[in-house]
């Protein structure tokens, strides 16, 4: 039985999507809270987020899944950087609320320039 190369490449690439229902937001940051007790570090934007999964659905705070990670310090650094330069960022979500219970973790940041984001298609 032969497989196609359109089907193979059309599982790939249903595999490396993002999640369906991962949350999204723009805007500038309001706070960013760091908490000495466990480590967590949460942030939240101005306006409001949209497509977030049933477990965060209510809050308008992201949550930075393992601050003890490469990877976690580095998205701090992104988000008080952007913070300190009054840009606006997109944060998209891992549609988990893994960190904390009702709280989307951060997956993706984007910083934008003084032109912002580009308009909508």
């Amino acid at each position: 039985m032969k497989v196609s190369l359109p089907l193979i490449l059309a599982s790939l690439v249903t595999l490396a999507a993002p999640p369906a229902f991962a949350g999204e937001q723009f805007g500038n940051i309001v706070y960013l809270n760091i908490r000495d007790s466990d480590g967590l570090l949460w942030v939240g934007l101005s306006g409001n987020p949209t497509g977030r999964p049933a477990c965060a659905v209510g809050t308008k705070y992201w949550i930075i899944p393992n601050e003890n990670t490469e990877t976690g310090q580095r998205l701090y650094a992104t988000l008080l950087a952007a913070n300190m330069a009054g840009r606006a960022i997109t944060i998209t979500g891992k549609n988990t609320c893994t960190r904390w219970g009702d709280g989307e973790d951060i997956d993706f940041v984007e910083v934008w320039g003084p032109a912002g984001p580009p308009p909508p298609t």
